[in-house]
């Protein structure tokens, strides 16, 4: 990248290069921006794909587009929408965007979006695309958008939301650099969702009995949770910090995003060690139980167990996550509906599961406890891609940042 460029000219609330132009949407467009079909009909299975709001953002699942039929297709043929162009929602999640895939030959809208056929003598089509997503082109469709239900953004607001461009030749070039940094993401992401397949199989596997880890072929028993467990009702508040408990963990409250609602008086509050496990008693069955890597309080709401001398409480932190369990969980909560239903330790310690011995039990545990923190390995490189890509966004859309151009 070479230097910022010097000479500038006002664009929204910042300053872009002089040789930059700034244009309106429909200034950069060969046909209208419009919206698509008003009424699709039923589903026709061998019909004309149609793309709604909630197909954009992100590429475009073509198998799970709807489909009208062909006579109501040709009444909006002045919304077809072909490989390249952009289709922008217009309401309901306002500013998401695709751009319809190379796969999709010819298809329609509906009412919610908007077709943007970019001029490609005039614009970069990708460019166009992480343009409408920059943050001050993003605020300014926010603030053009209207409603009271319902917020969404009319064709002709659309259509005079302004766009900051360079060159052809530098669009391409940045559009190429912040594709290739979207690939990294997916890449990365496809990553995570194998891992998250492969814990999957393991835990439906591993925590049933149905395979087995090398070297393990002892009998699994009949176990009631109150032979595994007993219940911590320890009082002691001071010093200590407050913690709250959700499905994937144990931490402290205010690193939590819900506002803190527990009382100035903390004297019923419950002691959690490390190496506990906490539980929503109020949301067992809903799999809302964590092991905890902390020592604090949790509200009186949650019901704290302590592993016994045979079980590993981290084999039982997934084991509780686990369909059948959940069922067992709801099945001995008590209360006459959903909301009321509470599993406390004494619904809890009746439950019964067939269990392996500690050893298994430690072994099975730490695979998962493996492919856990195989998958925090690979979000945690997604943010860091995300973070840079949105810095790129940034100083390249804006052209504070310029590329060498060939």
């Amino acid at each position: 990248m070479a230097v910022e460029t010097l000479k500038s000219i006002p664009y929204y609330d910042i300053r872009i290069p002089s040789e930059w132009g700034v244009y309106r949407l429909e200034e950069i467009v060969k046909k209208p921006i419009v919206y698509g079909i008003v009424q699709a009909g039923v589903e026709v299975s061998d019909g004309v794909p149609y793309i709604k709001s909630t197909d954009v953002g992100g590429d475009i699942n073509i198998d799970k587009l709807s489909r009208t039929s062909l006579e109501i297709a040709k009444k909006y043929k002045r919304s077809e929408v072909f490989p390249g162009d952009i289709v922008f929602s217009l309401r309901g999640n306002i500013g998401e965007l695709s751009i319809v895939p190379y796969a999709l030959s010819k298809a329609n809208l509906t009412q919610g979006t908007a077709r943007i056929s970019v001029e490609n003598t005039k614009a970069d089509s990708r460019f166009v695309s992480y343009a409408l997503k920059s943050s001050q082109v993003y605020k300014s469709i926010i603030k053009a958008s209207k409603g009271s239900t319902f917020s969404e953004i009319s064709l002709g607001e659309l259509r005079r939301i302004q766009t900051a461009l360079p060159s052809l030749s530098e669009q391409e070039s940045i559009a190429k650099a912040l594709s290739l940094m979207d690939e990294a993401i997916n890449t990365n992401n496809h990553l995570i969702a194998q891992k998250e397949l492969r814990k999957k199989w393991l835990m439906q596997n591993l925590l049933t009995g149905k395979k087995r880890l090398k070297g393990f072929c002892g009998e699994w028993r009949e176990y009631s949770l109150g032979e595994m467990f007993s219940e911590r009702n320890e009082r002691e508040t001071e010093g200590l910090t407050l913690l709250s408990i959700g499905q994937n963990g144990v931490y402290p409250q205010n690193q939590s995003v819900k506002k803190d609602t527990s009382n100035a008086d903390k004297s019923k509050y419950k002691k959690i060690c490390v190496g506990d496990i906490g539980y929503n008693t109020m949301r067992m069955w809903q799999g809302r139980s964590a092991l905890s890597g902390l020592e604090g309080i949790v509200s009186p709401s949650y019901t704290i167990v302590r592993a016994k001398k045979g079980a590993d409480a981290l084999y039982f932190s997934y084991f509780f996550k686990t369909p059948k369990m959940v069922n067992l969980f709801w099945r001995n909560s008590q209360g006459l509906v959903g909301d009321t239903l509470n599993c406390k330790f004494k619904d809890f310690s009746i439950v019964k599961a067939i269990l392996p011995q500690k050893e298994e039990q430690v072994a099975i545990a730490r695979l998962l406890q493996k492919v856990d923190e195989e998958m925090n390995i690979l979000r945690s490189k997604t943010e860091k891609l995300s973070d840079q890509k949105k810095w790129m966004m940034q100083v390249l859309l804006t052209g504070k940042k310029r590329l060498k151009i060939n």
